[in-house]
């Protein structure tokens, strides 16, 4: 089974230090930094806009995972790729045609990732598996950190990693919600590539980013 990539989730960050704190995960290893935009109306919380984004940008030069959860979605593409973000991630349900907001996102020469609610099929990203480069499974409801772990959506991540490597396709999954050291496991034996994570990385073992990573990428 192959080390997967993880993507820290500011979300569990000090927002009073976000800059120091991207910086502090790059130097512990961390592949990407995995941003959560929310709105207060796709989900019930609100965090940060495109501005913040493009102000964290000038700290690191790792990949900016931006998960939108955002409402409609089309028109606000445009913003989150101008302020820096290398993949985003978009809900099906925030989007009145999933395909041309795919298209959007590529035509700013970013990559394309769908993200499916634990209610949501995995029958919505198998038929556009072919045009994306992520799917985000989340095994959480979205909206706040700290959440339970899920089991029953790591189901969707053994279907899709059927698909995926049956037609070759190189879509990564990746996963978010309620990630530690013991599901972890569980989610790379299903076949996920990307973990996310939040809290066990900025809480566990005192905090210590470069041990927490690396539990979760090793063990």
């Amino acid at each position: 089974m192959p080390d997967v990539k993880i993507s820290p989730s500011i979300l569990s960050a000090d927002f009073s230090n976000l800059g120091k704190e991207i910086q502090n995960l790059e130097k512990a290893k961390a592949d990407l930094i995995h941003i959560d935009v929310m709105d207060g109306h796709f989900v019930p919380n609100i965090t940060i806009g495109p501005s913040v984004i493009n102000k964290l940008r000038k700290y690191t030069s790792l990949p900016f995972d931006v998960h939108l959860m955002i409402s409609p979605v089309h028109d606000f593409i445009k913003n989150f790729a101008d302020a820096g973000a290398d993949i985003i991630t978009i809900h099906p349900e925030a989007t009145n045609d999933l395909v041309s907001s795919i298209k959007k996102i590529k035509s700013y020469n970013k990559k394309v990732g769908v993200s499916l609610n634990p209610e949501t099929s995995v029958d919505k990203a198998l038929s556009i598996l072919s045009m994306i480069d992520l799917v985000l499974i989340m095994s959480v409801n979205p909206g706040f950190g700290g959440q339970k772990f899920m089991e029953e959506t790591l189901e969707k991540v053994k279907v899709l990693r059927t698909e995926i490597d049956k037609k070759k396709f190189k879509t990564q999954i990746e996963i978010d919600g309620g990630i530690n050291f013991e599901n972890a496991k569980l989610a790379k034996e299903a076949g996920v590539n990307i973990l996310v994570s939040g809290t066990t990385i900025f809480k566990e073992n005192g905090g210590n980013l470069k041990k927490n990573i690396h539990l979760l990428r090793t063990g």
